[in-house]
């Protein structure tokens, strides 16, 4: 696969993602609607026949809504509970094959193979750049990890001294780190104490 065609289904797999989240915003937006326009009906006086047809305009969108994964379910392992008009729309993240995740998000799934993955992450790791709040500054118990020996890397000399170092981690991809000179030194330090 050249590089185009990777390009191409790296959008494919984006554009499907939004494809996803807009059809369940789409699905969210109609049930809330229905759900207000049930409820409004009965507190407007209105008689048991007009109080039968609302309840039946809400119960429309939940028939087409799909099944989705229980909040205990384990990843990789299909649902099995029915979200309710109240409940908002859930990701499942399955993994069916070594070189496939699956997403589904209120019952749409995109299937992503590993350049769409490592888009998919590289994305929410910028995305996760600027929100608060920040990631713990500690390890915390039990946190789990993968990672990667001896990785391949990357150094440049920025302009103001500073360092650029570039890792590959085998999950993660390319993370980017700038040391000031100051940190470079400790950096050293602390990889070559006993």
């Amino acid at each position: 696969m050249n590089l185009q065609e990777q390009i191409g289904a790296l959008e494919t797999g984006v554009d499907q993602l939004t494809q996803l989240i807009q059809t369940a915003l789409a699905q969210q937006a109609a049930h809330e609607a229905s759900a207000e326009r049930a409820s409004a009906a009965p507190a407007a006086g209105a008689d048991s026949g007009e109080t039968a047809q609302a309840a039946a305009v809400a119960a429309e969108p939940a028939a087409d809504h799909a099944t989705a994964p229980a909040a205990d379910a384990p990843v990789g392992e299909p649902a099995h509970a029915v979200e309710t008009v109240d409940e908002k729309p859930t990701l499942h993240v399955a993994r069916p094959a070594q070189n496939e995740i699956v997403l589904t998000v209120g019952g749409q799934s995109v299937s992503l193979h590993p350049d769409q993955v490592g888009e998919l992450i590289e994305e929410l790791a910028n995305a996760r750049a600027s929100m608060v709040p920040e990631p713990p500054t500690g390890l915390a118990p039990g946190w789990r990890f993968v990672s990667t020996k001896n990785p391949v890397m990357a150094v440049q000399k920025q302009s103001n001294g500073d360092r650029l170092l570039v890792l590959r981690h085998t999950g993660h991809g390319w993370v980017p780190f700038t040391f000031s000179p100051d940190m470079a030194i400790q950096l050293y330090m602390m990889l070559t104490q006993r």
